[in-house]
């Protein structure tokens, strides 16, 4: 059982002050490695979103697959890929990717399916082609929940990437797995604050992109 030494107090202000640089880069690699991740996974989920959402046939296959990645625990996702992709950080990345694609096409499917009927026919009956209407009607007013499925896989992934620190990478994970092997409190809270402070401010300045990409709904 892990037990911290009870003697070591929680934060060392000489440890911090001595260590900026290196929290400084866990953090930047922390946003890197989440940036990456949902970045991949809407370059995936999109064009696999839009096609399972025009033909009704596939969804359940796709989310199905989608379910099932999602579900494997990301220590063992990991240990499967390690020996094709090694310690390196494709294996973090294509396991975090995975992670992104069940939430990011079911939002985009859910989104495009919330769009009234109506709405539809009108632009069709105003000549829009089903291209032009996709692009300019349908995707505009499933942004918010499609916004939201980013919102969502962003938080989620700025806590899977702590585990990838077990592959060598992690960021501010790098912090909490040194806090625990070292028995030593202060990076181990400095990681784990970090990470939820991160997480945090991703989702408010998600959720104020939201709002600029669609003033309609804030002036309700």
């Amino acid at each position: 059982m892990l037990r911290l030494d009870a003697t070591d107090p929680w934060i060392r202000w000489d440890w911090l002050g001595h260590h900026t640089d290196v929290i400084w880069q866990a953090l930047v690699q922390h946003i890197q490695l989440t940036g990456i991740a949902v970045l991949g996974g809407l370059a995936i989920a999109t064009p696999v979103g839009l096609l399972v959402w025009r033909w009704r046939a596939l969804r359940n296959p796709v989310l199905s697959v989608a379910g099932i990645l999602y579900t494997i625990p990301s220590l063992a996702l990991f240990a499967l890929l390690v020996p094709f992709t090694g310690l390196t950080v494709v294996t973090a990345e294509i396991g975090l990717v995975s992670y992104t694609i069940l939430i990011l096409v079911r939002n985009i499917v859910v989104g495009l399916d919330g769009v009234p009927a109506e709405i539809r026919e009108a632009a069709t009956g105003m000549g829009y082609r089903p291209a032009k209407r996709l692009l300019t009607i349908d995707i505009p007013l499933a942004l918010p929940v499609i916004v939201a499925g980013v919102r969502l896989a962003t938080v989620t992934t700025i806590g899977l990437v702590t585990v990838t620190a077990l592959l060598g990478e992690g960021g501010l994970g790098q912090l909490i797995l040194a806090g625990l092997i070292q028995d030593f409190k202060t990076p181990l809270v400095v990681g784990l604050a970090g990470s939820v402070v991160l997480a945090v401010a991703a989702d408010l300045l998600l959720a104020g992109a939201q709002r600029l990409a669609t003033p309609w709904r804030s002036s309700r």
